[in-house]
């Protein structure tokens, strides 16, 4: 499913406007990352939890020249489904 698609969704099953939902997609988005950034977890009930990890530094090795290259440390966020979330989706529902 695209962003307009569930756009669109949302705004008929909630019945309200695309702009209502797009503001709220992107302030769920931002609140997401400004908790990541300061290494906090979002944890949203019936759907899961959203939480920062630290990656550290390291050295790849460049796919096509084979050269070292030193990777920076950085923050990343994963996503934990909930049970019930994990459940609905096994079902189908």
């Amino acid at each position: 499913m695209d962003n307009k698609t569930l756009i669109d969704n949302l705004s008929r099953r909630l019945d309200v406007s695309r702009d209502t939902v797009v503001a709220l997609i992107d302030g769920l988005a931002k609140t997401v990352g400004e908790c990541g950034a300061e290494l906090d977890s979002v944890a949203i009930p019936s759907f899961g939890t959203f939480e920062p990890r630290k990656r550290l530094e390291r050295v790849a090795l460049h796919p096509a020249t084979g050269k070292r290259l030193l990777v920076p440390p950085k923050i990343v966020m994963t996503f934990k489904p909930s049970v019930s979330l994990k459940q609905k989706i096994r079902n189908g529902e």
